[in-house]
């Protein structure tokens, strides 16, 4: 079976090499991403905040000039109640494509937002369990302490606004820029706040891949010739959380992640189908893991993890 991917783990340097343990005692393999990679994608995402910014109040004021104008003159004066409806419409914009654009994309089944998928990496937790809205919230709105608010009072400080709050904020800016580069882990404040990393998520059509061929497909060990017929009480374990990590595991190819995963799954599900073709086994638990959660989502239920 083969996989194309544009991160390899076992190629990068080992100094980005990192092993998460779950509670199954199974060794995940990751790699930290690199800080040239995490500062790419903060600029596309920026892009395509500003872009949607722009096109939002453009559709505004084609739509609304009347009340754009009241708005401007209504400084010390009066505004009427749609032109109060437009003024909080737009605050409203600014602070849901700043901080809703982040948490949407970060909380969902991927971790990442468009400029991060773009580059190849994602947001992780760094313990065992899975990445909490929790923890999505908390690195995000650090993010004002570490970005917008220095850049706010630097940009005040060359018009003589600034004073030696300027001078105070550039300094605090390049503290709070610095910090990915006084760890091994890359880790900003709010990653440290969170619990959080980021980490290289490659991108391959391993999906594809395990519904035409082998074990996937067939149920069955090409190699010993056992036959994998998963039950729904089976199956109902595992969650989203699982299949992700198992997709990343077979994507990966590593025989002794491989056997250890396979050896907590049979002892979770009261499997002995024996040793000798662990990756047909979990071809066909991932295969048949995925059909059962997306036919449960089509009917409204959906299992984020083995504890929902």
């Amino acid at each position: 079976m083969t996989t194309s991917s544009t991160h390899d783990p076992v190629s990068a340097p080992a100094t980005r090499q990192r092993e998460l343990i779950t509670p199954e005692g199974i060794a995940v393999p990751m790699t930290v991403a690199t800080r040239g990679a995490r500062v790419g994608a903060l600029i596309l995402d920026f892009l395509i905040i500003s872009v949607a910014q722009i096109a939002f109040f453009l559709i505004v004021m084609y739509s609304a000039r009347g009340l754009l104008d009241e708005i401007g003159g209504s400084v010390g004066g009066a505004m009427s109640g749609a032109g109060e409806f437009l003024f909080v419409l737009l605050v409203l914009s600014v602070f849901m494509t700043r901080y809703g654009y982040f948490l949407a994309f970060e909380l969902g089944p991927r971790g990442a937002t468009p400029g991060k998928r773009a580059v190849g990496i994602r947001v992780a937790a760094r313990g065992a369990g899975r990445l909490t809205p929790e923890a999505v919230i908390a690195r995000n709105l650090l993010r004002d302490i570490e970005l917008f608010l220095p850049i706010g009072l630097i940009q005040s400080a060359p018009a003589g606004e600034g004073g030696a709050y300027g001078i105070a904020a550039l300094i605090w800016f390049a503290i709070f820029m610095g910090f990915p580069f006084f760890n091994k882990d890359a880790l900003r404040a709010g990653d440290v706040i969170a619990g959080t990393w980021v980490v290289e998520a490659p991108r391959g059509k391993l999906a594809d891949a395990l519904s035409t061929q082998g074990a996937a497909v067939a149920g069955s060990s090409e190699v010993t010739g056992a036959r994998y017929d998963f039950g729904a009480e089976e199956l109902s374990v595992y969650g989203e959380h699982e299949l992700q990590t198992l997709e990343r595991l077979l994507r990966d190819d590593r025989p002794e992640s491989l056997a250890a995963v396979h050896a907590a799954i049979c002892r979770k599900i009261g499997w002995d189908p024996g040793a000798g073709d662990e990756r047909a086994f979990l071809e066909a638990f991932y295969t048949q893991l995925r059909a059962k959660l997306e036919s449960d989502m089509r009917f409204g239920k959906r299992k984020a993890d083995k504890h929902s």
